[in-house]
């Protein structure tokens, strides 16, 4: 454990439970420190006393990623504390909608639709602008977006895509969006030491899906914490999962 990774500090927003909890505890394990974020402030509590448990160095930030005074405030708290953020994975998402409307795009709520593009893209968005300038203080800053192979425009037009049928606009439109956030992202930083990309963590068991996944939080967090910890000549502006590229 080095005296430079352990000055590293690294944000995951809903950081409480899930990947994101799972990818905290690895990196934790690994000597970054860890600020949680999560909404729910009595939770956030609860994940970083857990992680302190095992040994990580963990700290509560509150954030809201559909609040920007939450956002603001927290940027704020870890200028003020930190002086700069080595990593930011934007984990924070939602899957909304009833079952039987959200697999048809022509009975998709507009309400719906515009509240899932406020927490998976607006908020990812608005919480990336506001530790930007963190971020550009590290020597080797990076950001990941937790996007899903349900975003990927190409693999949606092949009818032997596994996921073909799954047609979710609420959702797969507001990953597809996140790859989009990266490219642009990763086109503005493409000069600094900053690296922006997309994760993929696959078909998740998690409360986002009822727990009807098919893969382990352990196994979702392994790219996520690949593309944390990418070295200096590792890639940016890209679309992984862990078995590598992935089409846009």
């Amino acid at each position: 454990m080095s005296e430079q990774t352990l000055s590293k500090t690294i944000l995951i927003t809903g950081a409480n439970k899930g990947i994101g909890f799972e990818t905290a505890r690895r990196l934790g394990s690994q000597g970054f420190t860890i600020l949680v974020g999560a909404r729910n402030k009595e939770r956030g509590i609860e994940a970083k006393a857990k992680l302190q448990s095992e040994g990580v160095t963990a700290h509560f930030i509150e954030l809201d990623a559909t609040s920007q005074l939450s956002i603001d405030s927290a940027a704020k708290e870890i200028g003020g504390t930190f002086g700069r953020l080595d990593v930011l994975i934007n984990n924070v998402g939602v899957a909304l909608g009833n079952l039987e409307d959200i697999l048809v795009p022509s009975r998709t709520d507009v309400k719906v639709l515009r509240e899932t593009f406020e927490t998976n893209f607006f908020g990812m968005f608005a919480i990336t602008k506001a530790l930007l300038p963190l971020i550009r203080k590290s020597a080797a800053g990076r950001i990941v977006n937790l996007s899903s192979g349900l975003g990927s425009l190409t693999l949606h037009s092949d009818p032997v895509f596994e996921f073909y049928d799954n047609k979710i606009l609420l959702y797969n439109t507001s990953k597809t969006a996140v790859n989009a956030l990266t490219v642009h992202f990763a086109h503005e930083l493409k000069d600094t030491p900053v690296k922006v990309n997309s994760a993929d963590p696959g078909f998740t068991t998690t409360d986002l899906n009822g727990f009807q996944g098919k893969r382990t939080v352990e196994q979702a967090a392994e790219i996520v914490v690949r593309l944390a910890t990418l070295s200096d000549d590792g890639p940016t502006g890209g679309f992984f999962d862990e078995n590598g590229v992935l089409p846009w």
